[in-house]
């Protein structure tokens, strides 16, 4: 039994007593067949309004007009996106889909996705990166939480596929735009000093080619892609210039080499020293290939495993090389962009200007991610902030302020007196009112000129009595230590 409601759509009684809204939403366009939406309610009254809410949704277009899954609403995304990603980009899309999307909601319906889900989803993330799998036991491993950034990257997967699925008509709304992805964290850079990196430079020369890669690598502030597939092609000895112009990235054990990071050339010039350097590990490298029986290619990579420097430094490599030194000489961060992070650092505390220090970096001429991400708060930067500012700040006088007021001209004319022995210790200054009188001020100025003398251990003053000088002065009292000297 059934009861008609509209010619779109009914509702159901079922046999367990419960009545079901049934509306038809279209043709699907992956299989070409009709589509219904089904609510379930305990009453008819509640199935009719459910019915009601059902034919708005398909009024209003926001119901769901196909059955894809999460999974398969990336996948028709990737389609038609990576062809234009570079190599990087959809790496990492595949890792994040892989790892983090596919285990919670491969299989879901896209239509059951809500805000509300993946927000909690992104907390979980936040806790522990491990959440990712459903039922994981947190006895097993060490909760680490997942990076604000790699939790965004995400959310920036998700978005653009379902936005992608609203236009093609699959979607009747996109839920992930609704949702908020967590902040970028606050930049804390924490470059080590040189007196912290002294002994890591000193232990990475023991090898030449190793200390070398790292010594360019803060000269030159590159990135370690940048250094890795550095070619002596690049390296102009004769004019101290590097040219960075591509960086490595590795993926499957191999190098792949492509543009910088911001897609722009730099040049970087070096000082005399580091040429130095530069020329004598070029002929090192050169003895070494001509050991083998071969000439040093022109292009040759400048850091190599390879005997013949033909294949360039993997990336990952020099990452962990670093790290495990950095960890043997106790450096707060292990990670080999902190040395990046020191070269910014250093340079802006030496005086070097922004725009220059941004341009060597390879970060534009506006500064902003220079100042953001790598200009570290270090101490003698902000001692000269302070010297700067108590140099220009008007310094206060100690001296003898010249009297201004009644009472202070007054104090110091007896002061004067006291000093000069005209009222000697044990006598007894004039009356209140002679003194007003003497030098024509008022009771009041006298009293506040009497007040201060005591102030200043000169006299002893009580109330209806005259002052008694108790002290000889400033002037007697040195006059006497050189007497007694």
């Amino acid at each position: 039994m059934s009861k008609r409601s509209s010619s779109r759509g009914h509702i159901e009684a079922r046999p367990n007593g419960t009545f079901r809204a049934v509306v038809s939403a279209g043709i699907d366009p992956l299989t070409g067949k009709r589509r219904f939406l089904r609510a379930t309610a305990p009453t008819q009254k509640l199935a009719e309004k459910a019915l009601t809410n059902l034919l708005h949704q398909v009024d209003q277009q926001t119901h769901a007009r196909s059955d894809l899954t999460v999974g398969e609403v990336i996948e028709k995304w990737l389609t038609i996106k990576e062809p234009v990603h570079v190599r990087k980009t959809r790496v990492r899309t595949r890792q994040l889909v892989r790892d983090y999307i596919e285990p919670r909601f491969g299989s879901m319906k896209a239509a059951k996705l809500d805000a509300e889900v993946l927000e909690n989803y992104y907390a979980l993330l936040q806790t522990c990166k491990h959440n990712a799998v459903r039922g994981t036991s947190h006895k097993d491993h060490e909760c680490e939480p997942l990076a604000n950034s790699s939790v965004r990257a995400i959310h920036f997967v998700l978005r653009p596929a379902f936005d992608r699925a609203v236009k093609w008509g699959y979607l009747g709304r996109n839920v992930v735009a609704f949702t908020e992805p967590p902040s970028f964290g606050a930049p804390d850079p924490d470059p080590p000093t040189p007196e912290e990196l002294a002994p890591v430079i000193n232990e990475a020369w023991r090898d030449p080619a190793w200390g070398l890669f790292l010594w360019l690598t803060m000269i030159s502030g590159s990135r370690r892609g940048e250094i890795c597939v550095l070619r002596w092609t690049d390296v102009d000895l004769s004019r101290s210039t590097l040219m960075v112009e591509r960086a490595g990235d590795q993926y499957d054990g191999e190098v792949m080499e492509g543009p910088t990071k911001s897609r722009q050339k730099r040049r970087v010039r070096l000082d005399d020293y580091t040429v130095d350097l530069l020329r004598a590990y070029k002929g090192k490298c050169r003895r070494q290939v001509e050991e083998l029986g071969f000439e040093l290619a022109r292009n040759a990579f400048v850091f190599s495993l390879t005997p013949d420097f033909s294949k360039p430094l993997k990336p990952n490599t020099a990452t962990q090389r670093y790290r495990r030194l950095a960890k043997r000489n106790g450096l707060r961060s292990t990670r080999l962009h902190s040395i990046r992070h020191y070269s910014a650092t250093e340079l802006l505390t030496a005086g070097i200007d922004l725009r220059s220090v941004a341009g060597r970096l390879g970060h534009g001429s506006g500064g902003a991610t220079t100042l953001k991400f790598y200009a570290a708060w270090v101490e003698k930067a902000d001692t000269a902030a302070a010297e700067t500012l108590a140099q220009s700040i008007p310094r206060p006088d100690f001296g003898e302020r010249k009297p201004r007021h009644a009472f202070e001209k007054l104090a110091a004319e007896l002061r004067g007196a006291i000093e000069s022995g005209q009222y000697p210790v044990g006598s007894e200054l004039p009356y209140a009112r002679e003194l007003a009188d003497t030098h024509n001020v008022s009771v009041g100025t006298v009293s506040r000129a009497i007040a201060d003398l005591k102030d200043r251990g000169l006299v002893e003053a009580k109330q209806y009595r005259r002052a008694t000088v108790i002290s000889p002065g400033t002037a007697r009292e040195d006059s006497r230590r050189e007497e007694a000297g």
